[in-house]
């Protein structure tokens, strides 16, 4: 063991000997085994030393920069909006208890199928029924007095007339005995006797007006009755009515309705209702755009998914956002087959008149000084010039722009090296478009 280690430290200083103080020997040796490699790696590394960059864009002998551009003419292209936005239900409301009662039926799970007015929750008639009865009973019994009641009136009116005539005769007999007493041909008796007998009369037509309006009050006061009874008939039968809560319109449940003896409250939910058929896409528009949008407009949306859609603009609104200051549009499209969920995401395009553009490259676009999107063109007298665009649409193929003349030579290659006025020497590309 001890001879061992004494190798292996005789080793070691030799290394360290030959490493440290024989680096230059060691180097050419190598050098001397390997000479190819070596001089293919010197060779490269020297190549790659006096190779010059190559900048973008140089200048010529004149002085112009020079650059490729092409040649680009406008054309008309269906113009969109694009904009983002989600899905909602077109109808959706939480269907309420109008009254109180346990609930007697089955619930209906979640995703369940509805129809308009199939029952979704059955409440305990506890004593609804009973005052229905009582209610309805009343109603029978005034509706029963309404003959009697009604046939005083006819007596009464009789009855005045009666009086009415006995008083004319007792005026006719009083006439008379004035007349025979002024001749003296009656006694004051007479006359006494024939005015106290008007004053009777008068006392009688006063009392048969007195029945007459006695009679018409029963009648009215009869009618009130029946009003009376009529209305607890109406709110027996609507609490009763109140017992079956039924779906407001065709549609699917979000959740479970209420379970089998749960206690509801004026207020309770009983279920959420909603109609995905049709469905509708919310999006929201800059204001800069919300001119071009137009109702019964045609859309179409593409989903998560590559699932694609269409439908039109039924509503437009009046009044923008106040953090955003863009308009909310509602597009409605048919969902048969409940394959759109509310909630999802989409991008949505919206059709508008068509409009005149370019297609250029994506690296052909530039900002200016003052952060303007744009491009750098060939001017006529041979000068770079910038001229801001505005995006109308992303493809694979490129992007279209407008707000350029119908013809124009755009540079491509160079732009950034360039400034407004700059002479430039343009190389152009063959495009076809």
């Amino acid at each position: 063991m001890r001879i061992l280690s004494i190798l292996t430290a005789l080793v070691v200083m030799a290394v360290l000997y030959g490493v440290v103080l024989e680096r230059d020997r060691l180097l050419g040796f190598a050098r001397d085994i390997a000479p190819t490699e070596a001089a293919a790696s010197e060779d490269g590394a020297q190549a790659a030393e006096e190779a010059p960059e190559e900048p973008a864009a140089q200048p010529a002998e004149d002085g112009a920069v020079a650059v490729i551009a092409r040649h680009s003419t406008a054309q008309e292209i269906d113009d969109a909006v694009l904009l983002r936005g989600q899905s909602q239900a077109f109808r959706e409301v939480d269907v309420l208890s109008e009254t109180t009662g346990r609930v007697i039926s089955e619930p209906l799970p979640r995703g369940s199928a509805v129809t308009a007015g199939q029952l979704l929750c059955a409440l305990d008639p506890g004593t609804s029924g009973a005052s229905l009865a009582e209610a309805e009973a009343a109603l029978a019994e005034a509706e029963a007095q309404r003959p009697q009641v009604e046939a005083r009136v006819p007596e009464a009116e009789a009855a005045l007339a009666q009086a009415q005539a006995q008083l004319e005769e007792a005026q006719i007999t009083l006439t008379a005995a004035e007349k025979l007493s002024e001749s003296g041909y009656s006694s004051r008796t007479t006359l006494a006797s024939a005015r106290a007998g008007q004053r009777a009369a008068e006392a009688a037509v006063r009392s048969a007006e007195a029945g007459l309006k006695s009679a018409d009050s029963g009648t009215d006061s009869l009618e009130a009755q029946i009003e009376s009874a009529r209305a607890a008939v109406a709110r027996a039968r609507t609490e009763v009515e109140h017992l079956s809560i039924t779906a407001p319109f065709a549609g699917v449940l979000e959740d479970d309705s209420a379970e089998l003896g749960a206690l509801m409250t004026v207020g309770s939910r009983c279920a959420t209702v909603l109609q995905l058929d049709p469905i509708r896409l919310v999006g929201y528009v800059p204001e800069a755009d919300i001119a071009r949008v137009r109702p019964g407009a045609r859309a179409g949306a593409r989903l998560v998914g590559a699932q694609q859609v269409a439908g039109e603009v039924t509503f437009i609104a009046r009044r923008a956002d106040e953090t955003t200051r863009t308009f909310r549009v509602d597009i409605t499209l048919p969902n048969p087959d409940l394959a759109i969920r509310a909630g999802q995401t989409a991008e949505i395009a919206i059709e508008a008149d068509g409009a005149m553009a370019h297609l250029l490259p994506q690296s052909a676009l530039t900002l200016d000084d003052d952060g303007r999107l744009g491009i750098r063109v060939v001017s006529a007298d041979s000068t770079a010039a910038f001229l801001p665009v505005s995006v109308l649409r992303d493809t694979r193929s490129g992007i279209w722009v407008s707000g350029l003349p119908e013809r124009v030579d755009v540079i491509t290659v160079g732009q950034e090296y360039v400034t407004d006025g700059v002479a430039v020497r343009p190389s152009f590309e063959e495009v076809v478009q």
